[in-house]
């Protein structure tokens, strides 16, 4: 009875709440890593916050790849044996296999209505006119020089996204002929924290390219409370305020106070 209970809510979790997600390519680095071979990544994606709002730019979000987007990096592949893909497809709902679905992850770079275009004379992508600011792109030594292939401009029809990865010339994305945005309503969630391996434990950079002044990236974004208590930080949350109420409490003045 317990084991049933535990599988029902691990389904319950991982379908409306959040869900771990392994990186398989390196579309994504430095901000995510993966390769074939290697230890990849691991991410928890939020599935709530996108209920009750809309991905922003600088989000990064794992989506269903719509069918245009036959090329891009999946986040599992079913395998061609019936069997084994029916096993999966059980397995993958409580956390047990890779999901079966056709699963990406890209960067939110602008949203329905804006204009985008690569690229301005510092090798810069602009929304609307404006060069954004993106510290997060890498770009793969070997996959040629730090340029970007110029496109567009391209306006993003409303309720759509365009996307793409921060190793910018190693990513099948928006930009790839063929591709282009991809609908809101393909968003399962968004990408909150690497959970493992736990040498590389972290949240996950929202930098909002779009703003003129870089601001420090959140360290509790919109939503963390879920992927915090998921990893058990609540009780160094509780232990932190106990400290600032020592901290606040008045001292009795004494000689020692003065300068000097």
């Amino acid at each position: 009875m317990l084991i049933v209970v535990a599988l029902l809510l691990t389904f319950l979790i991982q379908t409306f709440l959040a869900r771990v997600y392994e990186i398989p390519s390196g579309s994504m680095e430095t901000t995510l890593h993966g390769c074939t071979g290697c230890t990849n990544d691991r991410v928890l994606v939020d599935k709530l916050s996108y209920r009750f709002g809309d991905p922003a730019p600088g989000d990064v979000i794992v989506f269903r790849g719509p069918t245009s987007w036959e090329d891009g990096e999946q986040l599992a592949v079913p395998s061609s044996n019936a069997l084994v893909r029916g096993l999966q497809s059980i397995g993958s709902l409580v956390g047990l296999a890779p999901p079966d679905e056709k699963d990406l992850i890209k960067r939110v770079i602008a949203v329905g209505g804006q204009t985008v275009t690569c690229c301005d004379a510092q090798n810069r992508i602009t929304v609307d006119g404006k060069p954004l600011n993106e510290p997060y792109i890498y770009y793969l030594p070997e996959a040629g020089p730090p340029t970007q292939s110029d496109f567009g401009p391209i306006k993003v029809p409303d309720g759509q996204l365009w996307v793409m990865g921060d190793s910018r010339n190693n990513s099948s994305d928006s930009r790839v002929p063929g591709h282009g945005p991809i609908p809101v309503a393909n968003v399962i969630g968004k990408a909150r924290f690497v959970v493992l391996p736990f040498s590389r434990i972290k949240s996950i950079d929202d930098t909002n390219p779009q703003r003129v002044a870089l601001s420090a990236p959140s360290t509790a974004p919109a939503g963390a409370p879920l992927a915090l208590g998921v990893i058990g930080a609540v009780p160094l949350t509780a232990g932190r305020r106990w400290w600032l109420r020592r901290r606040r409490r008045p001292r009795r003045r004494t000689g020692r106070d003065s300068a000097g």
